[in-house]
């Protein structure tokens, strides 16, 4: 593969990693049942034994692999490593470039339902107007990507890499999207290719710190909430990938299970979801999803994220415009005013009506809705 060949790539799982799965699920070694009746104790025996017996005994990812093969895929190698992404091109020729990046524990599965509106708004009642090129990479490390072999792959190279993605593909100029890892990604877009992105939008900005003095307002009441909560209860997870993600990567590249409830946990703490995750996902949806962490054996690799990019991010001022959406249920409510000194140019923030982390996975119209209002300003 040359340096800039861009190569078409279908999703193809051989089928003994499938056969491996199911033995695998069906020979687990399950932990005792937690001893409360809530999730305090973690993600609940019997769902996840129930997940994982959808998995083995039901789920057809045939099926599945076939319907994420409906958009447009790739392959190219940009600064040593193996980029995959989708590039699904809109009909409409007035349709601008739209750059879209996930987190962890997500992959581009989390678009699925978005791309569609995107591309093609006319066939999902918006306006030609409003449409896009919509360009979706796996992290590096993650899902069908290369894993780096190296260290260094932190959130300021893979914003590079994501540039020199657009501007292979033809894209002169760009808007750029992103959450979780995706919004420290898409900041720094917007701090290094001020030539050639014109806009940003995020829906977390854990970066940013409080800013103001005197009592809290209503708005920094809630994320300070928030960021405590997370503190105490809910970023274990966190620290572990960051300082041992090689440890902990032994037990879930082994155990489907283990993986499973160590991913599907963060869908009941993250989403909107009234306690559940199958309130607002499928089980086929979270299954899709953990896919791209199972077949690929990308534990080590996904967590090592944290490893490079926990505490070395490059100060910076984003330098093009900002649009902001803050989701009910985002673990941290991004704070307008905390977020001022590093996105001087906020032109858009909005708060959505219900929603939480994957907010393309959960509410794909509000968050399509959103981004055409947004953009709709920069065109």
């Amino acid at each position: 593969m040359t340096d800039t060949a861009i190569h078409p790539f279908r999703i193809a799982v051989p089928e003994p990693v499938l056969e491996d799965l199911r033995a695998r699920l069906r020979a687990t070694r399950w932990p005792d049942a937690e001893l409360v009746s809530d999730w305090s104790q973690g993600a609940p025996l019997a769902w996840i034994q129930a997940m994982c017996d959808h998995w083995a005994n039901r789920y057809d990812w045939r099926a599945r692999e076939a319907a994420l093969n409906r958009f447009d895929q790739f392959i190219t190698r940009i600064d040593g490593l193996d980029i995959h992404f989708i590039h699904q091109r809109s009909p409409h020729p007035q349709a601008r470039p739209l750059l879209i990046t996930h987190g962890w524990p997500g992959s581009v599965v989390e678009f699925h339902k978005v791309i569609g509106p995107l591309t093609d708004p006319v066939a999902h009642g918006g306006s030609a107007d409003d449409a896009f090129h919509v360009v979706c990479p796996s992290l590096p490390g993650f899902g069908f990507s290369g894993k780096p072999t190296t260290p260094g792959w932190g959130v300021e190279r893979i914003a590079q890499a994501w540039a020199a993605l657009m501007s292979r593909l033809g894209y002169e100029r760009y808007f750029a999207q992103g959450g979780d890892w995706g919004s420290a990604v898409t900041r720094a877009i917007g701090i290094l290719d001020t030539v050639h992105c014109e806009g940003i939008h995020v829906t977390l900005a854990m970066g940013t710190r409080p800013a103001t003095q005197g009592d809290p307002s209503p708005e920094e009441q809630r994320a300070l909430a928030g960021a405590k909560h997370y503190r105490q209860w809910d970023s274990g997870y966190s620290k572990q990938q960051s300082t041992r993600p090689q440890t902990l990567a032994y037990g879930l590249a082994d155990s489907p299970a283990g993986q499973a409830a160590w991913i599907l946990e963060k869908f009941w703490a993250w989403t909107d979801c009234n306690g559940h995750p199958e309130n607002v996902l499928s089980r086929d949806e979270l299954l899709d999803n953990l896919m791209f962490y199972w077949v690929t054996n990308s534990a080590a690799s996904s967590a090592r994220l944290y490893w490079e990019s926990f505490g070395r991010g490059k100060p910076g001022t984003v330098g093009v415009p900002v649009g902001v959406a803050v989701y009910p249920r985002e673990i941290v409510a991004p704070v307008r005013a905390w977020m001022q000194a590093e996105y001087p140019d906020i032109r858009h923030f909005v708060h959505m009506p219900r929603g939480g982390h994957f907010a393309a996975f959960e509410q794909p119209m509000l968050f399509v809705d959103d981004l055409r209002t947004y953009f709709r300003l920069l065109r």
